[in-house]
Formats: C-alpha cells, sequence, structure tokens
C-alpha cells in the first residue's frame, strides 16, 4: 500500500492504493461463514486489538462474534480470508467477550500498519454507518442489507441508500509573522488546542469553505489557502481535508459565541515552550490537525 508523498502532509491515514475488493460485493456467500471468514469487531469507534512482538495489530477473529446482531461488512479480502466487519451494540453478556481489547481508534490509529489502519478505519465508519441506518428516511421501513453490507435496501419502497461520507475542512491559519493560530472548541477539555476545522456547507467550494470558518470562528479574513492532503476521520462519517491558509489584515481575533472558547496565536518558541510546561495539549499523532500543527512547528522560521 503506497502512501502520498511531496507537497501532501505525512499523515498515517492517508492512504493510496487500498484494495476493498469491491467488485466483488455482490458474489454469493461473501458473508457466509467458513474457514476462510476472519472477523473484525467495532464498537462506537472502537476496535478490537491485540498486541504483538511486531506492535498493536487489528484483532482478527476466527469464530463468529455476533451473537444473533446482523450488522456484518465485507472489509476487504487479504491472505487468501475474507474479512468481515462486525459492529456490535452496547455491552452485553450475551455477546461480550471479557478477553477483547476494545480501544478508541482515534487514539490508537497512529500506532497500527497502513494495512491494519485501512480495515479499522473503513469497519468503524461502516459499523457507525449501520448503527444508524435502521429505517427508511422515505418512509419509515426497515432497511435490509445488500451488497455485502455496502447499500441498504428498503423492505417497503425498495429504494437504495448508501453510505454518507460528511467532507470538513481543517486548516493551519497563519499570520504574516508565520504565527500559528491554536483554538480550544468549548468542547474541549481545558489545556486541549488545535486548528479550526468545519463542515463544508452545500454549494460552497472547499476553499470558500476554509474562509468562512476561520472568518465565523475568529472573526479573520483569508487571503490565500494551499491544499495539504486528505484523511479519512470516521467519528462518525468525516472525511478532513487540510488547507495551510494564510490571513490578510489585522491578526484580531473575535470568538464565536458558544463554538470557541479560547483561541491565540503563537510564535515556535512559544508554541514549544507551552507544550514542555504542558499548558498545551494537541492532538494525537494520527490526526491531521496533528500533521498540520507539525508540518508548521518544524519549518524554519522566515529570515
Amino acid at each position: 500500500m503506497a502512501m502520498l508523498r511531496g507537497p501532501h502532509l505525512d499523515t498515517p491515514l492517508t492512504l493510496v492504493g487500498s484494495d476493498r475488493d469491491a467488485l466483488r460485493r455482490g458474489e454469493e456467500g461473501v458473508l457466509d461463514p467458513g474457514p476462510d471468514a476472519r472477523y473484525l469487531v467495532t464498537r462506537a469507534g472502537a476496535v478490537a486489538v491485540e498486541e504483538t512482538d511486531a506492535g498493536l495489530r487489528v484483532l482478527l477473529e476466527e469464530a463468529d462474534p455476533r451473537g444473533g446482531h446482523d450488522s456484518l461488512v465485507l472489509l476487504s479480502f487479504r491472505d487468501g480470508v475474507r474479512v468481515l466487519g462486525v459492529e456490535l451494540p452496547e455491552p452485553s453478556p450475551e455477546i461480550d467477550d471479557p478477553g477483547r481489547d476494545l480501544r478508541d481508534l482515534r487514539r490508537i490509529a497512529g500506532d497500527l500498519t497502513p494495512e491494519d489502519a485501512d480495515l479499522a478505519l473503513t469497519a468503524v465508519a461502516m459499523g457507525a454507518w449501520h448503527r444508524s441506518m435502521k429505517h427508511c428516511p422515505l418512509c419509515g421501513e426497515l432497511l435490509e442489507a445488500e451488497m455485502a453490507g455496502w447499500v441498504l435496501r428498503c423492505r417497503e419502497d425498495r429504494s437504495e441508500h448508501f453510505p454518507r461520507t460528511d467532507p470538513a475542512v481543517i486548516m493551519a491559519v497563519r499570520d504574516d509573522r508565520d504565527r500559528l493560530l491554536l483554538a480550544r472548541n468549548a468542547s474541549f477539555r481545558g489545556r486541549f488546542h488545535s486548528v479550526l476545522a468545519g463542515f463544508v456547507e452545500p454549494g460552497e467550494s472547499l476553499e470558500n469553505a476554509v474562509a468562512r470558518e476561520v472568518a465565523e470562528e475568529v472573526g479573520l479574513t483569508v487571503a490565500e489557502v494551499e491544499y495539504v492532503g486528505s484523511q479519512p476521520w470516521p467519528f462518525p462519517r468525516s472525511l478532513m481535508l487540510g488547507y495551510r491558509a494564510w490571513i490578510s489584515g489585522s491578526a484580531e481575533l473575535t470568538l464565536q459565541d458558544e463554538e470557541i472558547a479560547e483561541a491565540r496565536w503563537f510564535t515556535r518558541e512559544e508554541f514549544h515552550a507551552a507544550l514542555e510546561s504542558g499548558d498545551l495539549e494537541i492532538p494525537a499523532n494520527a490526526s491531521l490537525g496533528r500533521a498540520l500543527i507539525d508540518d508548521w512547528s518544524r519549518e524554519r522560521p522566515a529570515g
């Protein structure tokens, strides 16, 4: 599996060349139990893993763990076996294995190999979709899975429904002194800061979404943007599109009420000092937000 290099940022979740075997989803019996079936368990953003001598790996179980639950998705074929995603509901003694190690994918994705991260991200995203899409949005009837779990069809009106992905922009905003803007969303814990981000609205370009979000959240005017890469973020169904952004005019901040709790500009010296003192926390290394921060912090200051 290849990874992007060059002008794009290097993030462990920006993968190319992944083979999902999409053309085999319609094969008969592709979700049936059998000696060639392996199951990857997820639950609400967490994924089953195991510690090995080679590091953390996703856990591919041989026994069907569903216990009658019907959420099953073909993720891929790997080394002669079918890898099937299983999204388990809330904990219950009937289906829970006390020895299963379920961990929040947001925290451990960067510790997985690219191939395992690809499986885990897809499994978590598809599990979230199956968990939330039980009824037809047109008539309210129950939906039934087809195409190895990648299509849901209404029992009543026979309409088809497909997995949803929500595009979101995430941007490292800099001023004319090459300072980086970091902000704490109102929902973040006390010292945790990141770059700005927001969802793309209908009818707008990605670049306009960057400018709009920056203006809304901190009152700044964006003069220039540069695309640097993308990554899936299935919590529950986002695709993050990363940008560097530069402002024009004043760097004075006007924070959006009830959205941004605090924000400030950092020089590289201030940033590293705040990290070392513990006054600042930033995203984990699997996120595009962290890649954008690292991209800026490792640059040599102009002049």
